[in-house]
């Protein structure tokens, strides 16, 4: 792991000192320092000072005077720091040397905290009667970053769709296309998910509004498709699986694969729910109300000052969560399987295998469950899924083996919302499906690339089509996604177009745009580089610095993956991209009439491509040799 081979180096050294004074237990950190306190600081004399009764500075000193005496490979020296920090300054023609043999291993940045154990990563999960808009487009990159970083931290991943293919939303373009008439195709150059979205939908709810009585209507579609043998359940099925189709299209595009898809229809006539009914009573997680506004439901009590949660009404039906917990105790593995599963009618951009769950004949070999589950739905429904969390951890005795990752919603920004047609009086743009006020993931995409077209077709007037065509496609992916995962979960994203495409600052294009620099430096040398150069040679500032922001790729998958934050790794590559840019300003490669050190920063050059790609990888995001 590079970087971390010099942290263990330090703690294992700063633990003998401390058995030497008979001391133990002592939880001090051993950390990359921040600037003005070397290449790496300790606060170990700060939690001694109380035990020695002595100030951090007078304890830092000691400490940094006996380490002076103990063997030492990856360290030069030890100070103590005025405000009782310990500072260690690297030895950095070894580490050079490790870090930057390290970084060409396919392997690099490899942590092994899963220890091959399955987790499965649950997102997207929209309901198929619409188009995605740019809000989901947020679930569907978390979901996706965080399971190719958990892949990184050596778990085994099993990434679920869960397909809400019986709930009201279907319903509802049901009602539309069988009794109010609209042609189940699409207008000529509408893609079926737009349509059912953008207009039977919408329509559909509105009509809703000037008709109260149409409620019937819909209840009775609803029952229908939760039964699911009727002509309107065959119907649906036939409706969401053309919508389905579509999303998948919009997430395949934005490089997201996946390896089941899970249908709620099949979970709630699979026999789950009675099972896990069964099992909910025996442990007395749920309650029979015998009097009071919930009399004779089945509930779970809410805790403090939360209301009750009826999972089972009076009349016997099953409420929202009731599909929600036997899914969630499939995935855990916690019930036998009852699904057979076959292979999805199209195949994936990425020839991952994608399969889907089936009631009928179907493969039994395939397994799909988790040790642990992580499921990524947005803030909102946070009350339910801490519902679901306390009950799978009671279950299987493990509070955290069912984890929800929450998120904020996306708006987008007055500026791009008047370029896509809403008007919003100078405010920034929330979402609504059922009103259509929303924006197709399609739309936003297609805008990007059209921009990005416009600017490679400036820069490079001698490109063909097909490679203008490529270059577009991956930074307008590259910037969606970037866009979606750089900012922490809990933060509100307002998106604008016009910023998530600058060639400066925090955006994805800058960081491709320091990769194809890097690659043009490689191309322009005529060079293979080599790891067979002079170490000792790379010494300014900016190179160790560079140097050393490589060496830290590992200890960035590891943080990102213990805290389930995609952000950590969009910054990483951030920090990377300008780490290489001060190089780049401040020492030239090539022409410096000294072949040995001209050998040396492409070694440095070739380094931090390779990384920087890794890094990128992570992201979903392609890095161009050309932009």
């Amino acid at each position: 792991m590079t970087f971390q081979q010099i942290l263990d180096e330090i703690e294992n050294n700063i633990q003998k000192i401390l058995n030497e004074m008979s001391i133990s237990d002592v939880p001090f950190s051993v950390e990359p320092a921040k600037p003005g306190f070397g290449d790496v600081s300790s606060n170990v004399s700060f939690l001694l000072a109380k035990q020695l009764k002595k100030s951090p500075k007078e304890i830092s000193e000691m400490i940094s005077e006996k380490y002076s005496k103990l063997p030492q490979t990856l360290v030069l020296k030890s100070e103590s720091h005025p405000s009782g920090y310990v500072n260690f300054f690297a030895n950095w023609e070894k580490l050079n040397q490790l870090i930057l043999s390290e970084s060409n291993l396919s392997e690099f940045g490899n942590v092994d905290i899963g220890q091959q154990s399955t987790i499965v990563v649950e997102h997207t999960s929209v309901n198929p009667n619409k188009a995605l808009h740019i809000g989901h487009i947020r679930n569907i990159i978390i979901g996706d970053t965080i399971a190719r970083i958990l892949v990184k931290a050596n778990y085994k991943v099993n990434v679920l769709n869960y397909i809400d293919d019986s709930g009201l939303q279907v319903a509802d373009i049901i009602v539309g296309f069988q009794h109010f008439g609209f042609d189940q195709e699409p207008p000529t150059g509408k893609k079926f998910d737009h349509y059912c979205g953008d207009d039977v939908y919408v329509k559909t709810t509105e009509k809703y509004e000037q008709d109260p009585g149409l409620e019937d209507i819909r209840k009775n579609v609803l029952k229908e498709l939760e039964e699911g043998t009727s002509e309107t359940a065959k119907f649906g099925d036939k409706i969401t699986k053309r919508v389905l189709e579509n999303q998948l299209e919009t997430c395949w595009n934005l490089s997201v694969s996946y390896d089941c898809l899970n249908f709620e229809s099949q979970i709630i006539r699979s026999g789950l729910w009675s099972k896990i009914f069964e099992k909910l009573k025996e442990m007395n997680l749920i309650e029979f109300e015998n009097e009071g506004k919930n009399q004779g439901c089945w509930v779970i009590r809410g805790e403090g000052k939360e209301e009750d949660k009826v999972i089972v009404r009076s009349n016997a039906t099953a409420t929202y969560i009731a599909k929600d917990i036997p899914y969630a105790a499939w995935k855990l593995g916690l019930l036998d399987d009852p699904f057979g599963y076959k292979k999805y009618q199209k195949e994936q951009p990425n020839s991952r295998v994608l399969w889907e769950t089936t009631l009928d004949e179907g493969e039994k070999s395939q397994n799909f469950s988790g040790d642990k589950v992580i499921t990524v739905i947005d803030s909102r429904q946070a009350r339910l899924q801490k519902i679901i969390t306390s009950l799978m951890g009671k279950f299987k005795s493990v509070s955290d083996a069912y984890v929800h990752l929450g998120y904020e919603s996306v708006t987008l920004s007055s500026d791009t919302a008047k370029v896509l047609g809403l008007e919003t009086d100078g405010k920034q743009a929330q979402m609504s499906g059922r009103k259509g006020l929303y924006v197709n993931a399609d739309s936003v995409y297609d805008l990007l690339k059209e921009k990005t077209k416009e600017e490679t077709k400036k820069r490079h007037p001698e490109m063909n089509d097909n490679e203008i065509d490529e270059i577009s496609h991956n930074v307008s992916v590259g910037t969606l996604r970037y866009e979606m995962i750089k900012q922490d979960l809990d933060k509100i994203i307002a998106f604008d177009l016009t910023k998530s495409l600058s060639l400066e600052g925090d955006t994805a294009p800058y960081i491709q745009y320091t990769h194809a620099r890097a690659s043009r430096i490689l191309e322009k040398s005529g060079r293979t580089p080599s790891i067979d150069v002079d170490f000792s040679l790379l010494k300014e500032k900016s190179e160790l610095e560079l140097v050393k922001t490589i060496g830290l790729f590992g200890l960035q998958v590891r943080d990102s993956a213990n805290n389930l934050s995609p952000k950590v790794i969009a910054r990483y590559c951030h920090d990377l991209a300008v780490a290489f840019n001060s190089f780049y300003e401040h020492v030239k490669v090539l022409e410096l009439g000294d072949e040995k050190l001209e050998n040396s920063r492409l070694c440095l050059v070739h380094s931090f491509k390779l990384t920087i790609e890794k890094a990128l990888n992570l992201l979903g995001i392609v890095a161009p040799d050309r932009m």
